[in-house]
């Protein structure tokens, strides 16, 4: 399903004008779950004017009525009567609003602190910022490091949630190989032990006897036949001599 041309101006109009729920509106816009809650907390999205998708077409008030009537539907765009061409992603750095820029270290210092898994590469491609800048503010030399405050970038509007979990989504599938990778070359990758038999109890060796117990053990297996026995071996031996 094609998303409406401003996504984020028709996902804070159907938050303020219909019933729908954030799943739906998140579904028809493109946009996350959290950040259509943001829109409705007024976290996000702030001083966008809403935009009507009934008066621009894209949207009927019959289907907005259907799916406030049924939770689980998803809203279905109208059918547009002019053909527009499919928009390329653009590649290169993210243009950064005049408005936004000032906001992009706070953004940084939120990313550093909670995604230390994210690359400067990452950083610089969801917030627009350069590498060198991303240094300042992890080494704290940047001129305005004493008002840097961590800040969520999609609250600042600096990307979206779906950028984000993407991209802390593909660093952690990029650390866990590079993990894997370590143990095979250090040879770890088969050597550990079951869980079960590296914390079993060990067995305690048996107690040796102690002398007066072997003695008094010696004296009882002492009977009537062990002794006529070693009279009897006794006997043999002297006439043997003889």
């Amino acid at each position: 399903m094609s998303q409406p041309l401003m996504p984020k101006a028709t996902a804070v109009w159907l938050v303020e004008n219909t019933a729908l729920t954030f799943e739906q509106v998140a579904d028809f816009c493109g946009l996350h779950v959290l950040e259509v809650k943001g829109i409705a907390d007024g976290d996000v999205a702030q001083g966008i004017k809403g935009m009507d998708p009934v008066a621009s077409g894209q949207l009927s008030r019959a289907e907005i009525e259907r799916c406030q009537n049924d939770p689980t539907a998803r809203l279905q765009a109208s059918e547009s009567k002019y053909k527009l061409p499919p928009i390329a992603p653009r590649k290169g750095p993210r243009y950064t609003p005049v408005s936004r820029r000032q906001d992009r270290p706070d953004a940084i210092a939120w990313l550093l602190r909670n995604h230390p898994e994210l690359t400067d590469a990452q950083i610089s491609k969801l917030v627009g910022t350069t590498k060198p800048t991303i240094q300042s503010v992890r080494d704290r030399s940047h001129w305005n490091s004493a008002n840097i405050k961590p800040v969520d970038p999609v609250t600042l509007g600096l990307c979206t949630q779906i950028e984000l979990d993407a991209a802390v989504q593909k660093a952690a599938r990029k650390a866990e190989r590079e993990r894997k990778k370590a143990g095979k070359v250090a040879g770890t990758g088969e050597t550990l032990l079951p869980a079960s038999e590296t914390t079993a109890p060990e067995a305690a060796p048996e107690p040796e006897p102690a002398p007066e117990e072997e003695e008094e053990a010696r004296k009882k297996n002492y009977n009537a036949d062990s002794v006529f026995a070693s009279l009897k071996d006794v006997k043999i031996e002297d006439e043997s001599e003889e």
